[in-house]
């Protein structure tokens, strides 16, 4: 019988290729909110918030946008506090 064994280790990053993706492209996009001239998340920096936020006002979330974990977290804060005092 086979025992179902768990591989302990690092997680390995998808590499496959198919047939529309281009050699040395990767397969995940960066967060566009980190990095040196990234712009700074705040609840008054409403041109940022904007491109986060879908035609019908719903923060779109960070696996269409991708933006990482903490990002979106600090984002979506920003942009309800931003409703809140109704800059959006």
């Amino acid at each position: 019988m086979r025992k179902n064994i768990k591989k302990k280790g690092k997680k390995r990053n998808k590499t496959t290729l198919n047939l529309f993706h281009k050699p040395g492209q990767g397969l995940y996009k960066k967060c566009p909110l980190s990095g040196k001239e990234a712009p700074i998340i705040d609840y008054k920096n409403i041109k940022v918030l904007k491109k986060f936020i879908s035609e019908n006002g719903k923060i779109i979330p960070s696996r269409v946008s991708s933006v990482s974990f903490k990002k979106q977290k600090l984002l979506s804060r920003a942009i309800k506090r931003a409703r809140i005092l109704a800059l959006i």
